[in-house]
């Protein structure tokens, strides 16, 4: 079994959408003060799908083959843009199972690209399972986020990118959710940064992921009840938490409460309109914000699709 590497990231970078890479670094001296600390914030809403999973759809895409068969996935929203964008370039099928209370504007940016988009089941987990079933039965290629390493490779340039922008940095802020942003980043983290911590951050109401990281029990009772739709995962996957294991430092829990304040604080400062998932690393440092004083901290900002409400 393969898992992401620094090459397999270092050769994503060609296969990636041109509209996708290079994706803005942005400051605010404000935040700085508040934390005592330098943020550097990755801002992966720049792009024509507002979030980062075009990098990592396009690398899986394009090393798909001779393999023509139409694809499937379950997703949130951002994994399904992600994928459609691809399969469009490549002139690819693609069905996309998605839970009957998706943000309406991610169901809609999927169909507007092409997607077969298909609403089943209360969550992400229950319209990722449909997904596969339907896979298996039609014979399609059933594409599941997390666990796919050129997914990780491909959403890993996002640290390669900006690590070479920004020399020094010491603390990582990804994200969790399927795993592929968190994996494909902390590979990179630990090889060109071996001395930083690399930390993921899951929203407090969806713990799974972090608790299966950790070693605890998963029971699959736990719930997935959070505004954090995107990291909002019930159903760990092995493969991402294998794949995480060899390059996190840790994980942190962050409560909704701090998820919206985060929001706020990235449109107040630097007028991003940022969704919940994508806020996850900046409400780590709100729980103690003192204990981030003197570091030099890269956040990626991973979507910014979110219903007007």
């Amino acid at each position: 079994m393969r898992y992401p590497d620094p090459d397999g990231i270092k050769a994503a970078l060609d296969r990636i959408d041109p509209a996708f890479r290079g994706s803005p670094i942005r400051q605010s001296a404000t935040l700085d003060r508040m934390f005592g600390a330098e943020l550097w914030f990755k801002d992966e809403t720049a792009n024509p799908i507002r979030s980062f999973k075009a990098r990592g759809a396009c690398n899986f895409m394009a090393a798909l083959g001779d393999d023509d068969r139409p694809l499937v996935c379950g997703s949130a929203g951002n994994f399904g843009q992600g994928l459609a964008w691809a399969a469009r370039l490549h002139g690819r099928r693609l069905t996309v199972f998605a839970a009957a209370n998706a943000v309406r504007t991610k169901i809609q940016a999927m169909r507007d690209l092409g997607a077969d988009v298909r609403l089943h089941g209360a969550d992400f987990d229950a319209a990722k399972a449909a997904a596969l079933c339907f896979a298996a039965e039609k014979g399609h290629r059933a594409v599941a986020d997390g666990d796919e390493v050129l997914i990780a490779e491909g959403a890993g340039t996002i640290a390669l990118e900006a690590m070479e922008a920004v020399p020094g940095i010491d603390r990582v802020l990804a994200p969790l959710g399927n795993g592929a942003l968190a994996s494909g980043i902390g590979t990179w983290v630990r090889h060109a940064a071996p001395a930083a911590r690399m930390l993921a951050v899951a929203a407090a109401g969806a713990p799974v992921m972090a608790h299966a990281i950790r070693g605890l029990p998963v029971t699959g009772g736990e719930g997935a009840d959070t505004i954090a739709d995107g990291i909002a995962v019930r159903v760990p996957i092995p493969y991402a938490v294998n794949s995480l294991r060899r390059v996190l430092d840790g994980t942190i829990l962050v409560p909704d409460a701090a998820i919206l304040r985060a929001m706020e604080l990235l449109r107040s400062h630097l007028d991003l309109v940022v969704e919940p998932a994508g806020a996850a690393g900046l409400a780590a440092l709100l729980s103690d914000p003192a204990a981030w004083g003197g570091r030099r901290i890269l956040i990626p900002l991973c979507g910014g699709n979110i219903d007007a409400a």
